[in-house]
């Protein structure tokens, strides 16, 4: 992300957190003539002890000098979480204060982790970079997603597959639901490495040829490991439930193991073992 888009992209945060929060739950009044939801400029300033001059700047996207105290009492006026502060820090901050994102390099899967692949036979598992490129699966995940082995590996983009085949986008009850775990976790991502280009030119990829994700992304949702259930409907095996578990992976190559575990008291590991031949 360059300059500019790191600024844009701060201020559309700060501007849809602030909206997120309303008088009551910081014990401001509501008072009158009050045009948009949310709190105004002038109430966030205060709750975080800065101008308002100075915090219209920040919103604005204007290229100024922000203090990690100053963040942090940002950060309390608009309550946000862990994810959120740490995407927060990441725009805020200038390239030399930051963490310096990680030189290409090609992904290696690890034995140990290769090892859960193959013993985890009957929980679909994918590993994905902090890109989330699909780098690992084992064949519980080809059997019930697609079998990943046909897709060119620049296509294996895990969201973008998401918006442009049908096996997902019929797979999920709750497409969106489904959809927006996974945009929270890349939105971690981009907030982390703000430096690479690459993550710009995808989003506006992305914008351009799914109007879906634009109205998504825009909601500026972040979460670094959102634990949901999903319900399948899958096209042979039917009704399946699973518990979605996403890991981060220890290490310096930042992956992730999204691990969909099937529901106890339910049919679902039955219908996955049918379903891959074992049945």
């Amino acid at each position: 992300m360059n300059q500019e888009a790191r600024l844009q992209a701060l201020s559309e945060f700060l501007k849809m957190h602030r909206s997120k929060i309303t008088p009551q739950m910081v014990g401001l009044p509501i008072g009158i003539r009050r045009r948009t939801p949310g709190l105004r400029r002038e109430e966030v300033a205060q709750l975080a002890g800065v101008s308002t001059t100075w915090y219209t700047w920040l919103e604005q996207g204007r290229d100024i000098k922000v203090s990690t105290s100053v963040i942090d009492a940002i950060s309390d006026a608009l309550q946000l979480n862990k994810d959120e502060r740490r995407y927060f820090y990441a725009l805020a901050l200038t390239e030399g204060e930051r963490q310096t994102f990680l030189n290409e390099e090609e992904t290696v899967i690890s034995p140990a982790l290769n090892k859960i692949l193959q013993e985890l036979r009957y929980c679909p598992i994918i590993i994905s970079d902090r890109r989330c490129h699909i780098v690992g699966w084992n064949q519980a995940a080809a059997h019930v997603f697609l079998d990943f082995e046909q897709i060119v590996p620049e296509k294996r983009n895990l969201i973008e597959l998401l918006f442009s085949r049908k096996e997902f986008k019929s797979l999920a009850v709750n497409w969106e639901h489904f959809v927006k775990g996974f945009l929270a976790i890349f939105r971690t991502y981009y907030g982390q490495y703000v430096a690479d280009k690459w993550y710009s030119s995808f989003i506006k990829e992305m914008e351009r040829e799914y109007p879906e994700f634009h109205e998504m992304w825009n909601e500026s949702e972040v979460s670094s490991a959102p634990e949901v259930l999903i319900e399948f409907r899958h096209a042979k095996a039917g009704k399946m439930l699973f518990n979605l578990t996403s890991l981060q992976v220890q290490g310096n190559t930042d992956l992730r193991c999204s691990v969909y575990t099937p529901v106890e008291n339910t049919n679902t590991e039955s219908k996955l073992k049918r379903l891959m031949g074992n049945g």
